[in-house]
C-alpha cells in the first residue's frame, strides 16, 4: 500500500473516529450522565454529613461544563486519535489476516479493539463512579489499568501470529480455536495474579453502581460499533469503489 493510501486512510479513519465519538456522545450524556449526577450527590451528602454541613468548595469547572464542553471534548478527541491510529493498523492488516475485504477488515479491527483495548481491562478493573473508590489508590488502579490494557493488546497480538503460523499444520479453524484458547488462558493468569480492588462502600447502591458500569460499556460500544461501519464504508469506496459504471449502455434501436 503506497504513502498516498495511506494518507487517504488516516484521513477516513479521523473522519470516522470523530463521527463515532459523536455517537459515543450522545450515549454517554443521555445514558451515563444521570449516573455520574447521582453518586455525585451521594458523594456530596456524605461529605456534608462528614464535616457536619460547613461550608462547600467553590468549583473550578462547574458540572454543567463537565458534562457538555467537557464531555464533547473529551470523546472527540479521542476519536480523532483512536481513529488515526486504528486506520493505520487497518494499512497493516489487511490482507494480512485472512482474505478479507475493506469493510470485513475495518470490522474485525473496531471488534478486536473493543475486546482488547476496553472489554478485557473492564472486567478485572472496571469503571467507578464518584463516591466509589479510595483517593490515595487511584494512582495506582490506573496504572494497573493500563498495564491490563498493555497486556491485553500484546496477547491478542502474539495470539493472531501464533495463529497463522499453526494454520499450515492444524488447520484454519484449529489453529484459530488453539490461539484463541492460548489468550484466554493468559489472560485468566494475569487476572488470578494482578491485584484487585473492592472499595465499594457497603452503603452505595448497587443498581446505580451497576448502571453506571453499564453505561460506560454502552459508550465503548457504540464508538466502536460506529467506527467500524463508518471506516468500512469510507474504505471501501476508497479501496473497492463499485463498479457500475462498468453496466452495459442500452442499445441504440435501429430505425
Amino acid at each position: 500500500m503506497n504513502s498516498i493510501s495511506v494518507r487517504a486512510l488516516l484521513v477516513r479513519g479521523m473522519i470516522a473516529g470523530v463521527i463515532a465519538g459523536a455517537l459515543a456522545l450522545a450515549v454517554a450524556y443521555f445514558l451515563g450522565e444521570s449516573q455520574v449526577d447521582a453518586a455525585i450527590a451521594l458523594e456530596e451528602a456524605h461529605s456534608h454529613a462528614a464535616h457536619g454541613g460547613g461550608e462547600e468548595e467553590e468549583e473550578l469547572v462547574s458540572r454543567t461544563m463537565q458534562a457538555t464542553g467537557g464531555l464533547a471534548t473529551a470523546l472527540l478527541v479521542f476519536g480523532v486519535a483512536v481513529g488515526g491510529i486504528a486506520a493505520l493498523v487497518f494499512a497493516y492488516a489487511l490482507g494480512r489476516v485472512g482474505r478479507f475485504g475493506p469493510r470485513a477488515t475495518a470490522a474485525l479491527i473496531a471488534g478486536a479493539a473493543l475486546l482488547t483495548v476496553y472489554v478485557v481491562p473492564f472486567l478485572k478493573y472496571p469503571a467507578n463512579p464518584p463516591a466509589v473508590g479510595d483517593p490515595d489508590t487511584i494512582g495506582k488502579r490506573t496504572t494497573l489499568f493500563f498495564l491490563m490494557v498493555a497486556l491485553s493488546i500484546l496477547l491478542a497480538v502474539a495470539a493472531v501470529i501464533i495463529g497463522k503460523r499453526l494454520a499450515p499444520s492444524l488447520g484454519n479453524w484449529n489453529a484459530t480455536i488453539a490461539a484463541a484458547a492460548g489468550f484466554v488462558v493468559l489472560i485468566g493468569l494475569a487476572y488470578a495474579f494482578l491485584p484487585s480492588f473492592d472499595e465499594v462502600g457497603k452503603d452505595f447502591p448497587a443498581t446505580l453502581l451497576w448502571k453506571f458500569r453499564l453505561s460506560t460499556l454502552a459508550v465503548q460500544a457504540t464508538f466502536w460499533t460506529g467506527f467500524g461501519l463508518i471506516f468500512g464504508y469510507l474504505t471501501e469506496r476508497l479501496l473497492a469503489p463499485a463498479n457500475s459504471a462498468a453496466s452495459p449502455r442500452a442499445a441504440t434501436p435501429v430505425s
